[in-house]
């Protein structure tokens, strides 16, 4: 690891330096020409490459040629070039013999090709890795002995290919499978059955070996191995939310561990046999999805002591796309059948940044570059002077349901604005947000929210500038992202209050900016369970805990109090948060 980062550096001129010692935040870099898969890598002169293809036309079985795109300058900027389909691709160095491994696919068969010339050379042998397997990550050179790990899917579960002889021979080790979903209130249908699949797999310091799993259940699960990957304990709950969605995790060179996820909730499944169009079989008894709607966000956290705790929990991207009208459709699927920020890759860059390969489909995916200090902010503020780029705001529109339909759509639904900026009522010029009910017999649901991140905290203290116009708002704070939309945001978040425009200290719009808003405060302890709502200065409402919040809080939920019937709704001018 510690070579390509020297490498990296030694690319850089003084002016490179400069510019990416001032990347902070995140920042795309790059539009990448292929989903997150196994493509991202480093080679030996310290060129970042990202392999994929580039479609010739809209259609799925265009022809695609084969490319990659490549920075030398630790992604400052990026050039794009052909390559022949008869060379390795996205490889990573032996740390034992110094050759170098490239996996690929044939859509059955795991290959490995072998080269001693470097990445992207036609001079290779190939050997057989796996029947019916796909992997999901670049081999791992364990540290603490001489084995590689490939993590993958085999058969519907996770598993490990083993290599002991510099990826000479391979052999399987099975992950066992995870709990299934448990179909209950205010679940209505089943959801697509996935039992510990897409592992992604780190060596602790002890050398033991652990995968974080996707699963169908409300959360990732985790397993272990203490023999270098032969066996692994019955994967078990992780306090990490997220259905469906590909885990991963990134050891820097100083120790410590990054891990990306979405770290969100999907819409309870409704009842699959009620849909129209009608679902296939399969759709309905969860053999297959028939929407996707947690896969808008994604988010990043740190470790500092291999795994045991976390911090951060930050949102790394929101889906460009999430509010489009056409989204099932924009694009095609010549590319890629989904339009998400789910899957990840990820390199260490010199000078404490990371950049991160996330997305799928050529509309959404993206390359990032972010600082690692970025996480351990204490603060964040909002004032929509910018739009709502921070701010998920999505309803979802009455779409065609399930998976792949021909030439678009493929577990989506359309969507359309829901909370939108509004010119503010005192006539300054300045905008706000407007949450309310529209009626809309085009939506799965009328309700309407917004949804913002800040920094995860067991205590702290979250502000509002708000008017209540209508029957009131629900305050949520929550340890994941929730839909906007989501009426059982009340059932999942730790701390949540319903807010009426006659509480005490909370006017309704009046002639004048002062008239019209009130700050309200929540300030919240996890640690005591216990958080407190305040309007003008004065507490208007308690309450306690829902559950537990073991990594913090680190979301304000911000919803109509019901599905219909409040038009007038509530302004929201500003939004801040900051740690205890």
């Amino acid at each position: 690891m510690a070579d390509y980062i020297d490498l990296l550096e030694e690319k850089l001129s003084d002016e490179d330096k400069s510019f990416l010692l001032q990347i902070y935040e995140p920042r795309v870099v790059a539009l990448p020409p292929s989903d997150a898969f196994c493509s991202l890598c480093v080679t030996d002169t310290g060129e970042i490459r990202c392999y994929g293809t580039l479609p010739r036309g809209l259609t799925p079985d265009c022809i695609k040629d084969p490319v990659y795109i490549s920075s030398s300058d630790c992604g400052l900027s990026w050039k794009m070039h052909r390559v022949s389909p008869e060379t390795t691709g996205a490889s990573v160095k032996s740390p034992y013999s110094g050759r170098w491994l490239s996996p690929f696919t044939d859509g059955r068969t795991l290959y490995m090709r072998i080269s001693d010339k470097g990445c992207g050379s036609g001079d290779f042998k190939t050997v057989t890795v796996g029947e019916g397997c796909v992997p999901f990550r670049l081999p791992l050179a364990m540290r603490s002995m001489s084995r590689w790990i490939v993590a993958a899917d085999f058969e519907g579960h996770g598993a490990v290919f083993i290599s002991d002889d510099d990826g000479e021979s391979w052999r399987r080790s099975d992950i066992p499978k995870t709990d299934r979903f448990s179909l209950a209130p205010p679940h209505m249908g089943p959801r697509w059955e996935n039992s510990g699949v897409e592992p992604a797999v780190l060596e602790l310091c002890d050398g033991s070996l652990v995968a974080v799993l996707r699963t169908s259940t409300d959360f990732h699960y985790i397993t272990k191995s203490r023999d270098g990957g032969e066996s692994w304990s019955h994967p078990v709950p992780t306090s990490f939310h997220s259905t469906l969605t590909n885990p991963h995790l990134l050891r820097l060179r100083d120790g410590r561990i990054l891990f990306f996820y979405n770290n969100s909730r999907p819409l309870p499944e409704t009842d699959h046999k009620t849909f129209w169009p009608p679902l296939s079989d399969d759709e309905i008894n969860g053999v297959w999805e028939d929407v996707f709607t947690n896969r808008d966000t994604n988010c990043v956290a740190v470790s500092e002591d291999d795994g045991k705790s976390w911090k951060g929990f930050r949102e790394l991207y929101l889906n460009e796309l999430r509010n489009t009208c056409d989204f099932r459709s924009s694009g095609s699927n010549a590319c890629g059948r989904d339009k998400s920020v789910h899957q990840f890759q990820s390199l260490e860059l010199p000078h404490g940044k990371v950049m991160v390969h996330v997305g799928q489909h050529m509309n959404v995916r993206k390359i990032l570059i972010f600082d690692v200090g970025w996480l351990y902010e204490k603060n964040r503020s909002e004032d929509f002077r910018c739009g709502m780029g921070a701010v998920s705001s999505q309803v979802y529109l009455k779409s065609v349901s399930g998976g792949y339909r021909g030439f678009t759509g493929h577990c989506a639904w359309n969507r359309t604005n829901g909370a939108v900026l509004v010119p503010d009522p005192s006539g300054d010029h300045t905008e706000a947000l407007l949450i309310k009910n529209t009626n809309d017999d085009r939506l799965f649901s009328n309700a309407q929210g917004a949804v913002w991140n800040f920094p995860a905290a067991f205590a702290g203290s979250a502000s509002i500038r708000l008017c209540v116009m209508g029957k009131g708002i629900r305050i949520s704070l929550s340890d994941h992202w929730i839909n906007p939309v989501d009426i059982t945001v009340g059932k999942y978040a730790q701390f949540s209050f319903v807010l009426t425009g006659d509480m005490h200290g909370c006017p309704k719009a009046g002639n004048t900016a002062e008239s019209v808003y009130t700050d309200i405060t929540v300030d919240f302890d996890t640690r005591t369970g216990r958080s407190c709502l305040s309007a003008g200065g004065r507490t208007v409402a308690e309450c306690e805990m829902n559950g537990n919040a073991p990594n913090g809080i680190c979301y304000l939920h911000l919803q109509t109090v019901c599905e219909s019937g409040d038009e007038k709704g509530a302004l929201v001018k500003k939004l801040s948060f900051s740690a205890v």
